[in-house]
């Protein structure tokens, strides 16, 4: 059960990095895409995503932290 938990906390820490790069992506392209018509970044949405994603990160390591926490938990009491 532990192992699964921290098998999907890490795939959201994952997918929360890659979210957060895309967009730091963007957003470093912007000036370069203001030029071309068919792709306008919204600068706005862009740091909405980029605080989205970290606020993902960060939850998905609490999950990973206390998954690990609970774990060492349960071996002391088996001791």
């Amino acid at each position: 059960m532990v192992v699964q938990v921290l098998n999907t906390a890490a795939a959201g820490m994952f997918a929360a990095a890659d979210r957060l790069g895309a967009s730091a992506r963007r957003t470093a392209a912007w000036g370069l895409e203001q030029s071309q018509a068919d792709q306008k970044v919204d600068l706005a949405h862009e740091a909405v995503e980029q605080v989205s994603a970290k606020t993902d990160f960060k939850a998905n390591a609490a999950v990973a932290k206390t998954a690990d926490e609970m774990a060492g938990a349960l071996l002391d009491m088996k001791v």
